[in-house]
């Protein structure tokens, strides 16, 4: 066990890039409660006359006191549907909080957004809550207010594996594997939604303003020429009177919201993982210096050890391999009393220790064969240990060249790769800057199944850097043209890379990244403690875990 941090200085460029830092979570974070705003303050209005709370409203209200709601894709569609006025948050609020002292997912439609319409990205959320749920074994409760399918879109969400009809096929699996879901229908639930509360293990409906039906009245007076009303078709007293579709019937959201905590209340205590954990003790150093350690350019180094020694308990770690394979880090630790295994790109420079290379060599954010070798390995361990492992991202890509192929690089990156994709201990992975190409796979990027994935304001999402792709995006370019026979001036073609620059860098981004959900969501810097915490405290729910089984990997 070492000391893995240092006291920092704050010189004139810590306080730039704790400025620059700050400035760029601020934007964000006005991004995001500008999401969070919904559909606006008239919808908001029109909701409220109707005796009916706003989605936030109704997940503050059911969550316990004083404890904090998880909230995950707050700035999913930001940007997208412009052409039918947005979508802010996707009309849909997911997250994970506590309900009488356990831990559940939510998911509350926003009906100030469309009506509480599913566009694609809404589903991509509610999916992506519900494999939350799966994942962990955790109770999932759904706030049940929407329209059913966003019509105009109606091609990109009916009929794919992973469109509307999935979040039906993961209720049965929920309900399969005993996870508990419960569900309040506290507005309209139509056509296909119909299904989803009555799929729940039980379900509420609010006198006046929840209703249920596979047609609403207009739709069966086309359809049948039968003449009726949304509370005579489908409303409270029809469903729990005479078709015994939904469990309970409640006068109010209020009294919808109690009646859940009472039922969470009953619920069986969940059995665990065994994950080790004991007393927490905080870092040696204050996690806010986190804000002036990353640089503002990120193309400069920095040394990761610093990062993490403002997250570990008592800034310790147990580092495995410690003086081969230095572009990454790979140590056990503890994160408020957990036990973990710490898998980071190093960012620094260093003395090379290969005996036909003494110099310094900057490793930044660079895999080489010795440390995929390395991190394949630790994985391994990890899985063995039943170990949960926590990616750190600063990582433009596995080494190229001559002497890294014959070297075997593609061979040892497979390795890496394979162990990330086999492991069954739960993964969190936090994107501290670059994630770009290959290294954001290897790293426990999104399509690599991490419990949970954050990015940070410094966050870059992209296949390389931007000045490389925009580089290499005016080569293709001006090949093209002259195929054709055109020709471009030196100043057509600097105008030519800066378009390309800007749009390239608009989607490295982390807030596109967040819109598209290639992230759960992007953090302040001193939230990754208590997020790793929380993640390992939601996957102690689940004690099915697989036997680690790495498969074919070339030695």
């Amino acid at each position: 066990m070492r000391n893995c941090g240092s006291k920092i200085e704050h010189d004139a460029l810590y306080l730039k890039n704790e400025e620059a830092n700050k400035n760029l979570l601020r934007k964000l974070k006005a991004q995001a409660e500008l999401a969070r705003k919904g559909g606006g303050d008239d919808a908001a209005s029109r909701q409220k006359k109707r005796g009916k709370m706003l989605a936030r409203e109704r997940v503050d209200n059911l969550l316990d006191p004083g404890n904090p709601f998880h909230e995950f894709g707050t700035m999913a569609a930001l940007g997208m549907y412009e052409e039918y006025g947005g979508a802010p948050s996707a009309g849909i609020v997911t997250g994970i909080g506590r309900i009488q002292g356990r831990n559940v997912v939510i998911v509350a439609n926003d009906s100030t957004v469309k009506a509480g319409a599913y566009f694609p990205m809404t589903i991509k959320k509610n999916l992506r809550a519900q494999e939350i749920a799966i994942e962990n074994r955790i109770p999932i409760i759904y706030l049940v207010d929407s329209a059913g399918v966003f019509l105009p879109m109606q091609s990109e969400i009916f009929p794919d594996k992973d469109d509307f009809g999935r979040i039906f096929y993961n209720n049965a699996i929920l309900s399969s594997l005993g996870v508990p879901q419960l569900a309040a229908v506290m507005g309209p639930c139509v056509a296909g939604g119909a299904y989803l509360p009555i799929m729940s293990d039980e379900s509420i409906i609010v006198e006046g303003t929840g209703s249920v039906f596979l047609a609403g009245p207009f739709l069966v007076k086309a359809a049948i020429g039968e003449e009726t009303d949304v509370e005579k078709l489908g409303g409270a007293e029809t469903h729990s009177t005479i078709s015994g579709l939904t469990d309970y019937k409640v006068k109010s959201d209020a009294e919808a919201l109690k009646l859940i905590r009472n039922l969470v209340s009953k619920l069986g205590a969940p059995t665990s993982a065994g994950f080790d954990r004991i007393k927490p003790k905080p870092p040696a150093f204050d996690p806010r210096e986190i804000f002036g350690i990353i640089p503002t350019d990120r193309t400069k180094p920095y040394d990761m050890y610093e990062i993490l020694a403002r997250i570990v308990d008592d800034s310790e770690l147990d580092e495995y391999k410690s003086t081969y394979g230095r572009s990454i880090i790979c140590a056990y630790a503890r994160v408020d009393g957990w036990a973990v295994g710490i898998v980071a790109n190093q960012r620094t420079t260093v003395k090379s220790k290969r005996p036909d290379n003494s110099a310094e060599m900057q490793i930044g954010g660079v895999i080489y064969s010795d440390s995929a070798d390395k991190a394949a390995r630790f994985i391994m361990n990890c899985n063995q240990k039943r170990i949960p492992l926590v990616f750190f991202q600063d990582v433009t890509g596995f080494m190229v060249g001559t002497r890294a192929e014959r070297g075997g690089i593609i061979k040892d990156g497979a390795k890496m790769v394979n162990a990330v994709s086999n492991s069954t201990v739960p993964k969190f992975t936090f994107i501290v800057g670059n994630s770009f190409g290959a290294g954001n796979y290897a790293m426990c990027g999104k399509g690599y199944d991490p419990r949970l994935i954050f990015a940070l304001p410094s966050a870059r999402i992209a296949v390389m850097g931007g000045d490389q792709a925009s580089q290499t995006l005016l080569s293709i370019r001006l090949q093209q043209m002259e195929r054709d026979s055109k020709k471009i001036t030196e100043s057509e073609q600097s105008h030519l890379l800066e378009e390309i620059r800007s749009r390239y860098d608009i989607e490295m981004d982390p807030a596109y990244a967040a819109s598209r959900l290639w992230v759960d969501e992007i953090i302040d810097p001193t939230e990754m403690r208590q997020m790793i915490s929380m993640g390992i405290e939601v996957s102690n729910n689940n004690p099915s875990l697989q036997h680690f089984n790495v498969g074919v990997i070339q030695t």
